[in-house]
């Protein structure tokens, strides 16, 4: 069976730093991108990063790139998600996502497939 647990979450101040981790198993864990999604109170999900299955490829939502880092351990099967310089927009319910990827008819395709229950940021003074 498919899990994913996120942990790390908590309250921090304006600044501050935080760093959300997601143990992944029952999958191969090499063979997946893995992305980070993010919801605050009252709103929809928002895709805060990426990385493909060996590191080499990453990428982020403009509204937290040079703050936040997404990193992978594949011997560990965790994902990592580095936040500095948090803000109080940043809060949310944080969610470690499985990405799957198709090819039909020359065009690609990507979707979420699997996701854990998330693990809650809250940036406050």
């Amino acid at each position: 069976q498919v899990q994913l647990v996120e942990s790390g979450g908590g309250l921090v101040q304006p600044g501050g730093s935080l760093r959300l981790s997601c143990a992944a198993s029952g999958f191969t864990f090499n063979s997946y991108v893995m992305s980070w999604v993010r919801q605050a109170p009252g709103k929809g999900l928002e895709w805060v990063s990426d990385i493909n299955h060996d590191s080499a490829i990453t990428k982020s939502a403009d509204s937290v790139k040079g703050r936040f880092a997404i990193s992978r351990d594949n011997i560990k099967k965790t994902i990592y998600l580095q936040m500095n310089n948090l803000k109080p927009e940043g809060t949310a319910l944080y969610y470690c996502a499985r990405v799957f990827r198709e090819y039909y008819d020359g065009t690609y395709y990507a979707r979420v497939d699997y996701w854990g229950q998330g693990t809650q940021v809250t940036v406050s003074s």
